[in-house]
């Protein structure tokens, strides 16, 4: 993706955020024919990518929330204090050490926190942040650079594409703030 093109993505992407993700991640351009995928042993290494893959398979299958919760340190993930990670939730496997938990979050049954992106001709590598008393609903998926502010609320199935203000619900693909009339019940 062109400059130009990143800049117009990230004018429609931010909304109003202070800082657009695509700014919070770092590119890496990869050579030749073959997409960044392939190159990817380059990237990070083989072993370490296989033992985060155990670590992880544990992490999403274990009951235990204190199992979990050491596990994920293990591999270099930022925990708080009393999280909660939901069966089948899913830290990124490459970078896990670019996540940060804060106390009392909730991550939902198969959420997916993503730092990283391989693209065609680079890959991206970015932090993602949830804050404290945040709460990430199942099957969501939050992509890289992304910080998801103290008591914000990230609806089953969204995709996260930008930041999200403390305090603030948000739903859909892309995930985008919910209303009044969204929240109130008939």
């Amino acid at each position: 993706m062109s400059d130009e093109e990143r800049a117009g993505d990230d004018d429609q992407d931010s909304a109003g955020d202070a800082e657009p993700r695509h700014d919070r991640v770092r590119s890496y351009p990869t050579q030749g024919p073959l997409n960044s995928l392939q190159h990817w042993t380059s990237a990070k290494s083989p072993l370490r990518v296989a033992l985060n893959y155990v670590v992880v398979w544990l992490v999403r299958i274990s009951p235990s929330l204190k199992l979990k919760t050491w596990l994920l340190r293990r591999i270099g993930v930022t925990v708080g204090d009393g999280v909660s990670w939901g069966l089948e939730a899913t830290p990124d496997v490459f970078w896990p050490e670019h996540i940060t938990i804060g106390d009392h979050a909730i991550i939902g049954y198969d959420a997916t926190l993503l730092c990283h992106e391989f693209l065609q001709e680079e890959y991206r590598v970015g932090d993602v942040v949830v804050g404290e008393r945040a709460m990430i609903g199942a099957g969501a998926i939050v992509l890289p650079g992304v910080e998801i502010g103290d008591g914000a609320q990230v609806a089953a199935n969204s995709l996260v594409t930008r930041d999200v203000p403390p305090g603030t619900t948000v739903a859909g693909v892309p995930a985008q703030p919910m209303t009044e009339d969204d929240l109130s019940e008939d």
